[in-house]
């Protein structure tokens, strides 16, 4: 049955590979066309994301005695935005200091409290040495922090130092990034929306994608032809039977004799891709850069804070999207997917889901393995059942892929970092922490004591003994 089955996929799977990737000329029209107005219904056109780029300023009544000036902003209105950062020009310099915002909330016109901003985020980043490392764009930055929708700010940068130790110098070419994650395309909604569906213009949460793809939204579903159309906004679940059968399909000429065997994978489970999520395509670099196998799976948090609902989750993404490349410059997001509080899956970095898709998660150990992050903070907050439980789902599907078992130990050579220098060795476990790889509090403590569980379902979903 499954030789009969994988062989009507594969018949089904060549045929979609032989038909052209130009989409047809009505699929690339512009909303407010004949071809954009075909199904029916009008198209709220995507409002682009943007970033405001503000060098930082020395704090009066901020400097310690003896201690180096403080760098900041005073209260400012500002153009709208939802997620703040702060980046500086060597991204080998560390910023030893305490980094704080206040916000004020678009709606009410409330200011919050003082917030602090996660400094300590090198270990995210490309490997040392890769094209994407020596691209000459990278800065220092700090983690990404999740406002809402907010219309001024102020800022804070103040040295610190261990107990005993003069405080450095805060990095060179400070500034304050602010961004506008825009909205994705969606459906107009004064066509035909009852108050209880229609959201104002602006809100942090999207109704539902239509309309025509654009070309560079076509090339980056592409990767996923096989597993779902052409501008899909998700990828469905698949039950076990036919999971295995798509994956004779997927990856027939590379499965070893111990899959053709048994092929111990994950149900697959569903997966809201790039243009779902209203990935903006002209923002990322072109082309797609992958690694050899998935040998491993590392576990982040993106330090965001956990003040967004699963509804703003698409938004939130685009947030960090925008950050990543455009703040940070590195050549698109650095996670390979991303999980919210919901337990929803979502694509990251293109290239296609079950590819071998090179990441920007794990410095040093981002050949040969994936990156889910969990979008929130979990230095002291607990993750949700759903979202724990929805990891392992991804887990034992993504590595059951390429074999490998989530409950087990695996090598990686070491690209280079703070724990392990380049070209060590390193035995891991197959589903491990980012603070596995590389000295640092991610995941977050009590997400991190989430992977025991993990491990354990995923192995379970895979069918392992």
């Amino acid at each position: 049955m499954r030789g009969l089955l994988a062989s009507s996929i594969g018949v089904t799977c060549a045929a979609a590979l032989s038909l052209p990737l130009t989409l047809p000329a009505n699929a690339l029209a512009a909303p407010g066309t004949e071809a954009g107005k075909a199904a029916g219904r009008s198209v709220q056109p995507a409002v682009p994301g943007s970033t405001q780029s503000i060098p930082l300023v020395p704090l009066a009544g901020e400097r310690a005695p003896g201690a180096p000036a403080a760098q900041g902003l005073p209260r400012q209105d500002v153009r709208r935005f939802s997620l703040v950062g702060v980046v500086w020009d060597d991204p080998d310099t560390a910023l030893h200091g305490r980094v704080q915002v206040r916000t004020r909330a678009a709606g009410t016109g409330a200011w919050s409290g003082w917030q602090d901003v996660e400094t300590h985020t090198a270990e995210h980043a490309p490997d040392p040495g890769s094209p994407e490392a020596t691209s000459g764009r990278l800065r220092g930055a700090t983690a990404p922090l999740w406002v809402g929708d907010s219309d001024g700010v102020e800022v804070r940068v103040r040295p610190e130092s261990p107990a005993g130790r003069t405080a450095a110098p805060l990095p060179a070419g400070l500034r304050l990034e602010l961004v506008d994650p825009g909205r994705a395309e969606t459906a107009d909604v004064t066509a035909g929306a009852t108050a209880g569906t229609a959201r104002r213009a602006g809100a942090d949460d999207d109704p539902p994608l239509t309309g025509p793809l654009s070309a560079e939204t076509a090339a980056s579903a592409e990767p996923n032809a096989l597993l779902a159309p052409l501008g899909a906004t998700e990828i469905p679940a698949l039950g076990r039977a036919d999971t295995e059968d798509e994956l004779f399909v997927l990856r027939a000429g590379e499965m070893t004799q111990e899959q053709l065997a048994q092929p111990y994978i994950g149900p697959r489970p569903r997966i809201t891709t790039r243009h779902g999520w209203g990935a903006d395509e002209k923002v990322r670099e072109k082309g797609f850069l992958y690694t050899k196998t998935v040998k491993a799976a590392f576990v982040h948090h993106t330090a965001t804070g956990n003040n967004y609902t699963c509804a703003q989750a698409p938004s939130v993404i685009r947030g960090i999207y925008r950050y990543h490349v455009l703040s940070m410059g590195w050549r698109d997001i650095g996670y390979n997917f991303l999980v919210d509080k919901c337990g929803n899956l979502y694509e990251g970095r293109a290239g296609g889901v079950a590819k071998a898709v090179m990441g920007a998660h794990t410095l040093g150990f981002n050949n040969d393995s994936t990156g889910i992050a969990v979008i929130g903070t979990f230095n002291t907050a607990s993750p949700s059942a759903t979202t724990v439980k929805a990891v392992g789902q991804l887990a034992a599907w993504k590595l059951g892929l390429f074999g490998s078992n989530p409950g087990g130990k695996t090598y990686l050579k070491s690209g280079g970092g703070n724990l392990y220098k380049k070209g060590t060795n390193v035995r891991l476990n197959v589903v491990s922490g980012h603070r596995d790889g590389f000295a640092t509090d991610c995941p977050g403590r009590v997400l991190y004591g989430k992977l025991g569980s993990i491990r354990e379902q995923a192995s379970r979903l895979q069918g392992r003994p």
